[in-house]
């Protein structure tokens, strides 16, 4: 796998055309803040984020506005029957015994930054 640059997450976010850019923008950073080790690159035509080499965290922009943050365990599936992961945040909504998702309504992203940044730390650890 070929890790790009935080450059192409930049460039990728400049030629974005999204009505929630800039709260995209600070999705990314948060992602990129949350744990040491954590890299960002364009895959499936947004921001993901590795961690250990595995593709872990994407963003989901829908043309609608919605902003989504997919919680996952890589592109390739794995064995899930011993993964479990609590979350005491309440924001992610299981769709998958690994796989979460957290809806931003507009506005969400900053109030709950704190809460997002600590999450995908701790997803990005347990979801190997």
């Amino acid at each position: 796998m070929t890790e790009r640059k935080p450059a192409d997450l930049d460039a990728w976010l400049a030629a974005l055309d999204h009505p929630r850019k800039a709260e995209v923008a600070l999705l990314v950073a948060i992602a990129l803040a949350a744990r040491p080790g954590i890299t960002g690159h364009i895959k499936w035509n947004a921001p993901s984020f590795l961690y250990a080499g595995d593709d872990r965290v994407t963003l989901g922009l829908r043309p609608n506005g919605v902003l989504q943050i997919v919680f996952h365990r890589g592109a390739k599936v794995k064995d899930a029957a011993g993964f479990t992961f609590a979350d005491d945040s309440g924001l992610i909504k299981m769709v998958a015994r690994d796989r979460g998702v957290v809806t931003l309504a507009e506005g969400e992203v900053a109030a709950k930054a704190d809460a997002l940044g600590r999450l995908i730390a701790r997803w990005v650890e347990a979801a190997k």
